[in-house]
């Protein structure tokens, strides 16, 4: 089993903090700050180690904020011992915590602490109460920074105002009205780096959840005269609405006709087996035109749950091109082993291939619980 995140989180990140904020504050009260910020942390997961950390930067840095800024932006550059590990570059984030909690009345001040720091962790967290409450003027900040030269600046713009950005509260505003944050995503759509690009394509992403036709009417426009860096945008954008069978979404792909095709030889095996095992899926198509055909296939299993409810979920196949009357086969091998992101329940599973978005039955299994 993997070793938890917040082990590579230990009580060494608030002493590196203390030291680099002790070479810029000499009056910095480093004991005092550690007993406060080692007080409990061993109890806490890895974000909520973040926040103890603030809390104790709030009580025992200057109670001016700014001033307070100006010293942690300062530290970032003392000389701080190994930063290594998988999680490095989290040193900072107590850092945005304090922004976001404590420097929300110090707009400018905040604006800036965070344009420096999401170049070391990231503020795309921290920057979302600016944008609840400074709407306009964070917009207009925001709308500067897509032209910064650095791509870490470039991808908050995009990543900040991501209405569901993951492990974040929603932006209702935006998610209700989303047209400011793609006037920020047109000025990105053709970023030379594919770190921004690839949030860009995220965003729309969210877009699409709660304005499908928005998305499939920006979705046309980007692709007229589009770059392949810009049709990727797009691809990975709709890739949500085409999992779910959006035909608007199956149309800008060039997907939307019906795939003229016969499903052949399904097989699923075993039929029936136990939480922790693994199935295979086989089938054919066989292309039923006297002309090629482009056919988007995808699988989607109905997963039992508890209650005798199901749940579908979708898992990419392949893209094909059909020649002729001709005949291709798919194998897929699905694990139903349980995952920290999926439980498995006895029941009745089903499965279909998804063609051009249109549902064909392949068959089922029955899955029952493991031998303890």
């Amino acid at each position: 089993m993997a070793e938890p995140l917040k082990n590579s989180y230990g009580p060494e990140i608030p002493r590196r903090i203390a030291r680099m904020i002790a070479q810029v504050h000499p009056a910095f009260p480093a004991r005092a700050f550690l007993r406060d910020a080692l007080d409990g942390y061993a109890a806490l997961e890895l974000m909520p180690r973040g926040h103890h950390i603030a809390r104790a930067l709030r009580k025992h840095l200057p109670q001016e904020v700014p001033a307070a800024l100006d010293i942690l932006l300062a530290s970032l550059d003392a000389p701080r011992g190994d930063s290594s590990g998988p999680l490095a570059s989290f040193l900072f984030m107590p850092h945005t915590v304090y922004v976001a909690a404590y420097a929300l009345d110090h707009f400018e001040a905040a604006m800036l602490a965070q344009h420096v720091l999401t170049q070391r962790f990231t503020a795309e967290f921290s920057i979302r109460p600016f944008i609840e409450k400074y709407p306009e003027r964070t917009l207009a900040v925001l709308r500067s920074w897509t032209r910064d030269p650095s791509p870490h600046v470039r991808r908050l713009v995009s990543e900040g105002t991501r209405p569901r950005l993951p492990w974040a509260p929603r932006l209702r505003a935006l998610q209700r009205d989303p047209r400011p944050a793609l006037e920020l995503l047109e000025l990105l759509k053709d970023d030379p780096e594919l770190y921004v690009r690839r949030s860009v394509a995220n965003h729309l992403n969210d877009i699409g959840k709660d304005h499908p036709a928005l998305l499939n009417a920006v979705a046309k426009r980007w692709l007229k005269g589009a770059s392949p860096e810009r049709a990727w945008i797009v691809r990975h954008a709709l890739r949500s609405a085409i999992k779910r069978g959006d035909a608007g979404a199956l149309a800008v792909s060039g997907f939307g006709a019906k795939a003229e095709v016969s499903v052949r030889k399904a097989a699923v095996t075993p039929q029936r087996l136990a939480i922790g095992g693994r199935i295979a899926i086989r089938f054919e198509l066989a292309n039923r035109k006297t002309t090629p055909q482009r056919i988007l296939a995808d699988l989607r299993v109905h997963y039992a749950k508890a209650g005798g409810r199901t749940s579908a979920k979708v898992f990419k196949l392949k893209t094909v091109e059909l020649r002729p009357k001709e005949t291709l086969a798919f194998t897929k091998k699905l694990s139903l082993a349980d995952l920290t992101t999926r439980k498995h329940h006895p029941g009745l599973h089903r499965l279909e291939v998804l063609l051009n978005g249109r549902a064909v039955a392949l068959g089922e299994f029955l899955l029952t619980r493991a031998k303890g």
